[in-house]
């Protein structure tokens, strides 16, 4: 692996933590409204929040999304984000593993999550493009690093578009998928970055048994913003010029649940992108998600010493949230009544979609 490999991780989250990083679109989490219930029935006991995904039982339906690892620095961040999944029974995803393949010293950034976090739902990663050319031995190291339950795939391809270093490959994936599916020992999550997945895509995914997906659509961090700073600061005119282009792209994440579950409603969904509040996460769960995915927030949080607090605070809320909409659980939740405004509403008419 090249310095410029590390340099990247760390550019990452240093322009995450200084800059605006987020929009300019929005998750569309503010054209849902759930229904307030003045008598509930119910006792703050009585809620129960907890979730499955691959089989992994989780006390909240809260996933920390996949966000670093491979290079030095990174290890503590993912040893002290491991130890918090594990306290509080949430899952845990790990970044990029690419690095650590091409790297073995780098090997301990990531494998550290399982020492912290040894009885929780925990991610391996891997983008499209590395997925495509590593044949099987290399994506089994790569699940095996971590003692993972699942493997997410990045589909990063907006964001390899417009980095200064990206890849511009991406034939083959779906073939690849079925190879694969038919010998991994672990499930396979197809994830986006921020851009959204689309019904189409899902269906297409789920003809070659894909069952397990995270949406991570547009309204949270976007990579294009990132990659354009990072051109910027190259004075990589031509792809500056590009990411700008691509600020305003992608499905927001309301959005997306909700194509991906009239496509597959049968699947599990994590849904990313944009998750900042309680009622976020319970508007997600009620759109069909069975878990929503955190990162800048988490990230800032732990810079800041306050990574404890904020997702504690974040689980004492969404129970507060179901006891106010009268769920005893997040089964109960998705009968209950919500308003659509547009333009999530005019985009679920024109695009067939269908709420759970």
């Amino acid at each position: 692996m090249s310095y410029e490999g590390v340099n990247r991780k760390l550019e990452h989250i240093e322009i995450a933590l200084r800059e605006d990083v987020e929009g300019p679109l929005t998750t569309w989490f503010e054209c849902v409204y759930l229904i307030h219930k003045a008598v509930p029935e119910l006792d703050l006991d009585d809620i129960d929040i907890s979730t499955e995904f691959v089989g992994r039982r989780l006390r909240a339906p809260i996933i920390v999304s996949g966000m670093t690892g491979g290079a030095p620095e990174t290890e503590k961040i993912n040893a002290e984000l491991a130890k918090v999944a594990e306290v509080l029974g949430l899952g845990l995803g790990v970044g990029s593993q690419r690095q650590a393949i091409e790297n073995e010293s780098l090997r301990s950034t990531y494998s550290v999550v399982r020492e912290y976090a040894p009885t929780t739902l925990v991610l391996a990663n891997i983008g499209i493009s590395e997925f495509i050319r590593y044949d099987i031995s290399l994506i089994d190291k790569i699940v095996n690093m971590v003692s993972a339950d699942a493997l997410a795939i990045h589909l990063n391809v907006a964001q390899e578009l417009v980095q200064p270093e990206g890849s511009h490959s991406f034939k083959g994936f779906i073939r690849k998928l079925e190879v694969v599916m038919e010998e991994l020992s672990v499930p396979i999550v197809v994830k986006e970055v921020g851009f959204g997945i689309s019904k189409e895509v899902a269906e297409e995914l789920v003809g070659v048994g894909v069952s397990h997906f995270d949406v991570a659509g547009a309204g949270g961090t976007n990579w294009a913003k990132i990659e354009m700073l990072r051109a910027r600061y190259r004075k990589d005119k031509l792809k500056e010029r590009l990411a700008l282009e691509l600020l305003r792209w992608g499905i927001p994440t309301a959005a997306s649940i909700l194509e991906v579950w009239t496509a597959a409603p049968n699947s599990e969904i994590i849904a990313s992108g944009g998750i900042r509040t309680a009622l976020d996460v319970v508007k997600a769960l009620r759109l069909g998600a069975s878990a929503v995915g955190l990162a800048l927030p988490l990230l800032r949080a732990y810079y800041s010493g306050t990574l404890v607090e904020y997702l504690d605070g974040l689980v004492k809320s969404v129970k507060a949230l179901f006891l106010l909409t009268g769920s005893r659980n997040i089964n109960e939740l998705r009968g209950k009544p919500i308003v659509v405004y547009d333009p999530l509403n005019t985009w679920i008419t024109q695009r067939g979609l269908k709420i759970p």
